[in-house]
């Protein structure tokens, strides 16, 4: 049975990995929420074993040599320095000093990474979206976010396990308390990690939180998105995260808004742009024009001589700089509008015009 196939997740995956997947999958066929289901009920039987498994740095190790191996744990080697006839070799086991902790430290101990995970941890954050308006983003706004947030559970103090009423044998070193480990021509003994020694387990998975060490719940939270925010921002709200291994603190909560585009106005970063039409005659003589902002209305002036196309900035009328007093600019690109020559005068000034300025002199330069 290969347990990382059956949480769904990489053999290089971390603890808090393991116990995200696994609190997906309990939930999905936890026998509460399919009842007299049976096929649910057997895989919620393998999610938990393959939990127990997994979150155990020395089953955990264990698992992985018999999938490396297909085959069972090794406890015995047989070869040159088996220990199974005289003078034939030997077992590193109760040798002190360094010796056995190295060794142990390779084949039977876990590794740094996941002693650091036994211990009290924090807990992992997370990124909730948040959909809002244009003009919301520009002048803040707060939103109401249904959050699935973690707590530790009262019951196991967010460990995932309790004392046990009776005492148990351990399964992994069988009573013992001794582990036997086996690479190539070496065998080698260490002290049971899961009963540190014991021979006997005191505790069990705690119930209430199917081992987790973590309860959910549901719960509105009100979030105040500051002016100037845009997709890709994020606001944090500490200690909403996931709840902390074996008592750690909290992750923290990082709401991500997705803002909704706009009609007239686009904007990037800290700056807004915009298209404006304007006539001929603005365009050559040169105007102030009522334009729209995201303030309301602002005066421009146009230069005479505007080509069509061109680009105008009026300062500070941008977007709010997030977390700051500052303000981006609006450019505006105008459009010069061509007038319809639906009657004689405007034909007859049109062709005055073109007599004025004709058009092979405004051409002149071009390669024709």
């Amino acid at each position: 049975m290969d347990h990382y196939e059956i949480l769904g997740v990489p053999r290089k995956a971390r603890l808090s990995d393991i116990k995200r997947a696994y609190r997906k999958l309990a939930r999905r066929y936890h026998p509460d929420l399919n009842p007299g289901d049976k096929p649910s009920e057997e895989k919620f039987k393998q999610v938990a074993e393959s939990y127990e498994v997994l979150s155990d740095p020395e089953r955990r190790r264990r698992h992985d040599l018999e999938i490396q191996t297909h085959a069972g744990p090794r406890t015995r080697s047989a070869g040159p320095f088996s220990s199974d006839g005289p003078g034939q070799g030997f077992e590193v086991g109760d040798l002190g000093g360094g010796f056995t902790s190295v060794f142990s430290e390779i084949f039977g101990g876990a590794s740094r990474e996941a002693m650091e995970e036994t211990g009290p941890g924090r807990g992992d954050d997370v990124t909730h979206a948040a959909r809002i308006g244009f003009f919301e983003a520009l002048r803040g706004v707060t939103v109401a976010l249904e959050i699935d947030l973690e707590t530790p559970c009262t019951h196991c103090s967010g460990r995932g396990r309790i004392a046990s009423r009776s005492r148990r044998p351990c399964q992994d070193c069988g009573g013992s308390g001794r582990i036997s480990h086996a690479s190539g021509l070496l065998r080698f003994a260490s002290s049971c990690r899961r009963c540190r020694g014991q021979g006997s387990i005191t505790d069990e998975g705690c119930g209430p939180c199917n081992g987790s060490g973590a309860l959910a719940r549901r719960e509105t939270l009100r979030v105040t998105l500051p002016a100037g925010v845009d997709t890709g921002s994020r606001v944090r709200v500490p200690g909403k995260g996931r709840a902390g291994r074996n008592g750690g603190p909290p992750g923290d909560l990082f709401v991500a808004p997705q803002v909704e585009s706009h009609a007239f106005f686009r904007r990037l970063g800290d700056h807004i742009y915009c298209s404006v039409p304007i006539t001929i005659s603005e365009a050559a003589l040169g105007a102030r024009i009522d334009i729209p902002t995201v303030d309301g209305t602002a005066t421009m002036r146009i230069p005479p001589g505007t080509a069509n196309g061109q680009t105008l900035r009026l300062r500070g009328k941008g977007a709010p700089v997030l977390r700051s007093s500052g303000r981006g600019d609006q450019y505006v690109e105008v459009q010069v509008v061509t007038p319809q020559a639906d009657d004689e005068r405007t034909r007859s000034l049109l062709r005055e015009l073109a007599a004025l300025h004709p058009g092979d002199a405004v051409r002149r330069g071009l390669p024709l």
